[in-house]
């Protein structure tokens, strides 16, 4: 089969760009990373000798830490709770015909449309109008709402390529529906709710505008503890704290990759 000129000259254009979007994708995380390792006392590129006192002063921050520990256990409460929900309604979505079908599915995935400083203005007034008061549930109503929309996507499209006589065939040699679900859908959709929950994750773990909004006292999440230190001080603190929280991504990735395989994930 003979290859032509344009083809010829996509692939060419496709070898070129490729290594300099893979640049521009990864320069930011780089030089965070090795500025994080500055022996100097200011964020600077290149940096000034090597030193690891800023991982021992972010490690040891009261600002830090707790905002740490408190981004993650938001970030898995949002996890369960949101891939919970959609798979609820991915599931209604694909297996039920009711009237007013379309308008859910856009409600589902319409945080992906709206800005996050309208919703969380929005969520700030409504849940003072019912009196929410500050709390930790009141956050992680505010990131479930923001990461549905990712789990009701993945799961949607798995359901979608799901093989359906497989359960056919499960029914048939009489087994009861919550095995069929048990044995057969849930174990086919593994991928798709290890996707689902990864988006959620990270979604929450680096929302910085909604809980600004929903923060509670003395409990704030380390993407905004990062931006208040940023607007105090501009030591290379921030960069340690940064670079623990790329680690920690990327170690999550190879547990998920590990686990299930990037591919099926993907």
């Amino acid at each position: 089969m003979q290859i032509s000129v344009r083809d010829r000259m996509m692939g060419l254009a496709g070898s070129i760009l490729r290594p300099f979007i893979y640049l521009v994708l990864t320069l930011p995380a780089v030089i965070v990373v090795v500025t994080s390792f500055t022996a100097g006392t200011t964020l600077n590129f290149p940096p000034e000798g090597f030193s690891l006192r800023w991982y021992r002063a972010a490690l040891s921050s009261d600002v830090f830490m707790p905002a740490l520990w408190m981004s993650l256990k938001l970030a898995c409460l949002t996890m369960v709770l949101a891939v919970a929900i959609g798979m609820c309604a991915s599931f209604v979505l694909d297996r039920c015909e009711f009237r007013g079908k379309a308008l859910f599915r856009t409600l589902t995935l319409s945080p992906l449309i709206i800005p996050m400083v309208v919703i969380g203005l929005g969520l700030l007034q409504f849940m003072a109008w019912i009196g929410w008061t500050q709390s930790l549930s009141r956050l992680v109503a505010g990131h479930i709402l923001i990461t549905i929309p990712y789990v009701v996507r993945t799961v949607s499209a798995s359901l979608v390529l799901l093989d359906r006589n497989l359960e056919q065939a499960a029914m048939n040699l009489r087994a009861r529906p919550a095995k069929v679900l048990l044995r057969i859908t849930i174990p086919l959709l593994a991928p798709a709710m290890v996707a689902s929950a990864v988006f959620a994750f990270v979604t929450s773990f680096g929302n910085i505008t909604l809980s600004i909004f929903l923060g509670v006292a003395n409990r704030t999440t380390l993407p905004v503890a990062i931006f208040t230190y940023l607007e105090q001080s501009y030591d290379p603190a921030l960069a340690a704290i940064s670079t623990i929280v790329i680690a920690l991504t990327v170690g999550i990735l190879m547990l998920v990759g590990r686990l299930v395989g990037m591919e099926k994930v993907a």
